[in-house]
């Protein structure tokens, strides 16, 4: 996730205002490109992300003593976040969207990324 939320980071504070001087199409174009290079890389790592989450539920629940109290509680909350950074990651990589809609999009990856690293310490924290 640390990997996914840095690259949202940069793309939404460097990136897209190092383009504000170029013409819209030209922005179009370079955030497509930009998108379309990310895609695979992005769904690889969303798989990860969700495949260590289950597996990190599972190994947390077999342990002796089970799950503690509010973990199933902030899991889903994480999951949920998850689903949302999934969701836009998919809506990221099509062609031709424009680029005030692509930043709303990484502002709102962004914070949901930052949540879930957030989530994801107090979840490891929890004995």
């Amino acid at each position: 996730m640390a990997f996914l939320a840095g690259g949202v980071l940069y793309a939404r504070f460097a990136l897209a205002p190092a383009m504000d001087c170029m013409g819209e199409s030209e922005k179009t174009e370079l955030a497509d490109r930009v998108a379309d290079r990310m895609r695979g890389l992005v769904m690889a790592v969303v798989v990860a992300l969700v495949a260590s989450g289950l597996f990190n539920l599972y190994r947390r629940s077999i342990l002796p003593g089970g799950l503690p109290a509010g973990y199933h509680m902030w899991f889903g909350i994480k999951m949920l976040l998850a689903l949302h950074v999934i969701a836009v990651s998919l809506l990221f990589g099509k062609v031709g969207v424009a680029p005030a809609k692509r930043t709303r999009q990484l502002t709102g990856v962004a914070i949901s990324g930052l949540l879930i690293l957030a989530i994801s310490a107090y979840l490891r924290s929890m004995r």
